[in-house]
This record gives structure tokens, sequence and C-alpha cells, in this order.
């Protein structure tokens, strides 16, 4: 058999054909370009493993010149934003618990007389570590911070006490996740994160695949409204939704003996909240897309900054305001305060119910979309 010779000609052809389908196919192209400028954005501007300006709230009962100065070099850090004073333990309780606020320090009433006496009184700083990672830089400084404040104020008769050793007895209380294990943070967010992948991707692929076989023609011809084909889609990969988190709830209790102290029912009721609202996205996508790899890329483009800007892989408060304000627009960041919650924090209704409500409200405005998009038509 004769091979014939390599055409040159022939070959540009196809390559100017290639570029030509590239060219026409707008979201492939949109792909290409906005995904590498996506990420050089996030990771360049967004991601940031030393997270500053923590949200702190300080409960003073002594009221002095000392505790005042130790507020102050607290600011002066730059890791602590003191951003409400606790007008008592309860309120103070009840911020860190809300996840409000990041660390609670509590000055004692008779701080500034066991200050003077060299006797080195107690401050109590809690913090939430259930994220670690968050918290980690912030309680090193705090030596240092409470030293260097009270140096300016140490001095006189008091001059003994700076700089020999620490004036103040730091105690320092990790609450929700004592020994720092960074599985009790990341087991529960893989939860939302692999929820978010396959939910949006399953039922982003629902409506393509059925015009690419042709079966899409069947469906239009029957008497079904839109959100009836849409709830219809939807409801059996809720099922699939669950089964998928019963298997992992179990996985991270038996084997990486992450804690439940919450309510199981009020963890399955957010579970179910987070699959309904990356189902209808998921349509939505369908919807959008002419075929199965444009609905595989627009569930990628939303998958990557949901996955980096929602506190899974960095901590969200070390992130800029501007990246903050995105991550809270992603069902996934609220769904983390959910799940970290309930099963590391034993959150009710209440304290979860700032997470719930921009799940809820998400949802139905993906439906919403979707329903404006559906296509009754093969056109």
């Amino acid at each position: 058999m004769k091979l014939e010779a390599l055409s040159w000609s022939r070959w540009t052809g196809i390559m100017v054909k290639e570029f030509t389908q590239l060219r026409r196919d707008r979201l492939t192209f949109g792909m290409v370009v906005g995904i590498p400028i996506l990420q050089l954005i996030l990771f360049g501007f967004a991601i940031n493993s030393d997270p500053k300006m923590l949200p702190t709230a300080v409960h003073d009962a002594d009221r002095s010149i000392y505790a005042r100065t130790l507020v102050q070099g607290l600011k002066n850090s730059g890791y602590f934003s003191v951003v409400q004073e606790a007008s008592g333990p309860a309120q103070a309780e009840a911020l860190i618990a809300s996840g409000q606020v990041q660390f609670v320090i509590t000055i004692p009433a008779d701080f500034s007389r066991g200050l003077v006496r060299g006797d080195k009184p107690v401050l109590l700083v809690e913090a939430d570590a259930t994220d670690p990672s968050a918290t980690g830089n912030g309680i090193a400084a705090l030596a240092g911070v409470a030293r260097t404040a009270l140096a300016q104020d140490l001095k006189g008769p008091l001059a003994r006490l700076n700089p020999a050793a620490d004036p103040v007895d730091l105690r320092i209380h990790r609450r929700y996740n004592p020994e720092g294990i960074s599985a009790y943070n990341i087991v529960p967010g893989l939860l939302g994160t692999i929820l978010t992948m396959t939910m949006i991707l399953m039922t982003g692929l629902a409506m393509t695949r059925e015009r690419e076989r042709g079966t899409f023609e069947n469906l239009l011809s029957t008497p079904a409204l839109p959100i009836e084909v849409i709830t219809g889609k939807i409801a059996p990969y809720i099922l699939i939704g669950l089964v998928q988190v019963t298997l992992l709830l179990l996985a991270a209790l038996a084997i990486f003996n992450v804690p439940l102290v919450g309510s199981l029912l009020l963890l399955y009721l957010s579970v179910l909240l987070f699959i309904a609202a990356n189902l209808a996205l998921g349509i939505t996508f369908s919807s959008l897309a002419h075929n199965q790899l444009q609905a595989m890329q627009m569930t990628f483009f939303f998958f990557l900054p949901s996955i980096l800007l929602s506190g899974f892989m960095f901590p969200f408060r070390g992130m800029p305001v501007w990246a903050q304000w995105i991550g809270n627009l992603l069902p996934l960041t609220h769904f983390l305060h959910l799940v970290r919650g309930i099963m590391l924090k034993g959150s009710g209704f209440i304290e979860l119910w700032p997470n719930v409500w921009p799940i809820l409200l998400f949802m139905v405005a993906a439906i919403a979309l979707a329903l404006a998009v559906y296509r009754r038509t093969l056109d």
C-alpha cells in the first residue's frame, strides 16, 4: 500500500478549521482565557494563609488604663479587630458560638491590681478553633502583644515587672477543637465540596444529554410544564446526594473520629437544602448549555471559586473584603458554617439561620433563572 506524502496545505486547513470552531464556540474560548485569569486573580490577591484583622470581642471587667492599653495593643498588632465589647460572659459566649467573632478576650475585674502587685493576672483568650489555620498565627502573637503593649505603662516603680517576664498569665482556650486537629475542619468541609461537584455536574448533564441523544423531542411533546420538568429531574438526585452524605458521615465518625455534637436532624435538613440549591444551579447550567461539554465547563468554572473562596482550603477571614463579598454569594461558604457549626459546636437553629437564608435565596434564584432560560423548543 502506497503512503501519500504529508501535505502542508491539508494540515494547515485542518488547523484553520479547528481555530474557526473554537472561535464559534464562545463558551469554550471564554474558559480557555477566563480560567487562567481567574486563577491568577484568586491566588494572587484573594488567597492569604496568614489572616489579619480577625473579628474579636472584648469583655473588660477591669476598666483600667492597663486594660485599655492592652486592648489598643491587640488592635495595633494587626491580627485582631475589636468589633464589639461584650457586656458579660453570656454575650461573649453567644458571639463566639454564632461565629460572629474569632476571639473573645476577657480581662478580669482585678486585672490592674494583680498587675501592679506582680501577681501576673490571668488574661483569658478564647479562640474559635474550628479552623485551626485561621487562629494559629494570632494565638502565637498574643504573648508578644501583651508584653509589648504593657511595657509603656510598666515604668518607674513597676519597672521590675518589665521585661524580665511576661506581665500576665495568658490562658488560651481553643474552643471546639482544642487539639487543633485539621481533620475536624477538613472532613466536614468535604461534605460540601463533594456535593457541590457531583450534584451540579449530574444535573448539568441532564438536559444536554437528552438533546444529544435526541430524546428531548419526546419530552417537549408532553404537556409537562417547565417547573414539572425541572423539579422532576432534580428529585432523583436528591436521594443520591443523601446517600453520599450518609457514607461520608459514617467515614468521618468511624475513621477520622470527627465529633457530632449537634443535632443529626438539623444536619440532614441543612444538607437537603444545600443539595437542592446545587441541583437547581445544575439545571440552570443544563438549560443554558448546548452540549455536555459546555455543561461541564460551566460546572468547573463555578466550582473553582467555590472551593477557593468558601473557606474550605484557605481561611475565609484571611481574604480581602471584596473576595469575602464574592464568597458570601456562594452556597458552599454558608454550608461550611452550617456543617461545622452543627458537628463541632452543637449549634441550634437560631445560630444557623444567618447561614440558612442565603442558601435558600440562592436556590430560589437558581430555579427562577432555570425557568427563565428553559427552552420549550429545540431551537
